[in-house]
């Protein structure tokens, strides 16, 4: 009995001291942070709330908390959070005119015309982008200099995240100075969508490089956040897609505002894993020199060369010259990898560190995946009448869900590993993608108001 008690004892000992220890582990700099987020809620109900309907207000009083969480999760958060908030009450200010707000503002005042309007912003993170991808790659390539060009590449990556935060969230607030029923959180189109991929590619890119402490993985997750970046730029020529629009019935729902933001997650941590698995088969056949060992990067090729046939339609009435730029960016990055693939293999993480990131990147992907799922069941529900319809795009998650579940599940199992783990990731973007834009592009549905 005294054995069995003094056991107990230790037991709750331990977890005491773990609850406090978290607690202990707080500082000045995470409380002021907690003050500030709550200080922030309290102002935007000050400010705000009567742009908001009873669940916009929910969603801000639980994302207070979350946020909270978040920031003392990974401190790096909180700095970017106060930035880009602090940034956006800035290009909110320079809308005010003595006769009200005035979205004209936008052309007029310096600051929002040139570097914080919604647009100016989107179009900074664009640049920021591209410019991070190239020092990325700079750093693979360069004997002297590549750890000076990974960190100023990590660096662009965090101040472009910090401008699409800040170019959605005014665009938000843009939205309500072209009226009351024109106003949505900029999740609702194409154009908004992939402003939401690139910036949460990017930030947990970014996490894991912190998490990993290698910046070496960021050329190639930041490639397909550059693609993201290419197809943004020309939708907007295309569709001038930046134009703020009123929602249509189908997308005038709370719903939206959760299912959208989770989806994408799971999108931008399935292109992570994916790019990481081509890194892992680029790896291990840089010593190889038969064509037939070097499939990724014909695939690689074809996948590129192949995109600017898919939207020849488009391209031939509204810029074929962009997609011929593209063709030609894509041939010389196929090339360069092909030329440097040794040198670039002797500089990735090892092949342990790629597919620990890939698998915990797939996990998280499919858990907010699986969320959104649900979340869209019940907003089907709720617009169309029926929890599942069949519909093209409903068809396309679920095979991107079973996909992945069969990953995992092979993978915690089997122990699936390796080449054939990483191949299955890098065909799992291929489906992912139709998922995303194929359906649009070539079935119709009850979601044909996203096509292209």
């Amino acid at each position: 009995m005294n054995t069995a008690a003094q056991t107990l004892a230790s037991k709750s000992a331990q977890t005491i001291t773990l609850h406090g220890g978290f607690m202990a582990r707080r500082n000045a700099t995470d409380w002021l942070f907690a003050l500030l987020v709550l200080a922030g809620t309290v102002f935007a109900f000050m400010r705000y709330a009567h742009y908001m309907d009873g669940y916009e207000k929910a969603i801000l009083v639980g994302a207070a908390p979350f946020a909270i969480w978040l920031g003392w999760f990974w401190r790096p958060l909180r700095l970017l959070m106060v930035a880009a908030v602090a940034i956006a009450l800035l290009a909110i200010s320079l809308y005010q005119t003595d006769a009200g707000p005035q979205l004209a503002r936008a052309d007029q005042a310096f600051l929002l015309k040139y570097f914080i309007s919604s647009q100016s912003a989107i179009l900074w993170m664009s640049v920021l982008f591209f410019m991070s991808t190239l020092f990325f790659w700079g750093g693979l390539f360069s004997r002297a200099a590549g750890d000076t060009f990974e960190l100023l590449g990590s660096r662009l990556a965090w101040v472009a995240v910090t401008l699409a935060l800040v170019g959605s969230l005014v665009r938000w607030y843009e939205g309500y100075l072209i009226g009351p029923d024109v106003g949505h959180i900029p999740v609702s189109n194409l154009y908004e969508v992939f402003v939401l991929f690139c910036w949460l590619t990017a930030t947990f890119y970014l996490y894991y490089e912190d998490r990993y402490q290698t910046r070496r993985m960021g050329a190639f997750v930041m490639l397909v956040v550059s693609a993201a970046v290419g197809f943004l730029l020309w939708y907007t020529v295309v569709r001038e897609a930046h134009e703020i629009q009123p929602l249509v019935p189908a997308l005038q729902s709370w719903w939206m505002k959760l299912h959208v933001p989770a989806n994408f997650i799971g999108y931008g941590t399935f292109a992570i894993a994916a790019m990481l698995a081509f890194a892992y088969l680029i790896k291990q056949s840089a010593g190889e020199s038969r064509w037939y060992k070097l499939a990724p990067l014909w695939l690689l090729g074809m996948v590129l060369c192949f995109e600017p046939i898919v939207f020849r339609q488009s391209a031939a009435a509204n810029g074929s010259s962009y997609w011929f730029v593209y063709f030609g960016i894509s041939a010389l990055i196929v090339g360069g990898i092909l030329f440097g693939r040794r040198r670039i293999a002797e500089r990735l993480p090892s092949f342990e560190v790629l597919d620990d990131v890939m698998y915990k990147a797939i996990a998280v992907g499919f858990a907010f995946f699986t969320i959104a799922t649900v979340l869209g069941a019940l907003w089907a529900a709720e617009a169309w009448g029926g929890y599942w319809s069949w519909d093209p795009k409903e068809t396309w998650a679920l095979i991107v869900w079973l996909n992945y579940a069969a990953w995992l599940h092979m993978r915690l199992m089997k122990g699936l590993r390796g080449t054939v783990a990483a191949w299955w990731a890098l065909a799992g973007l291929a489906v992912t993608t139709f998922a995303f834009l194929g359906v649009n592009m070539f079935l119709s549905g009850l979601h044909s108001y996203g096509e292209l």
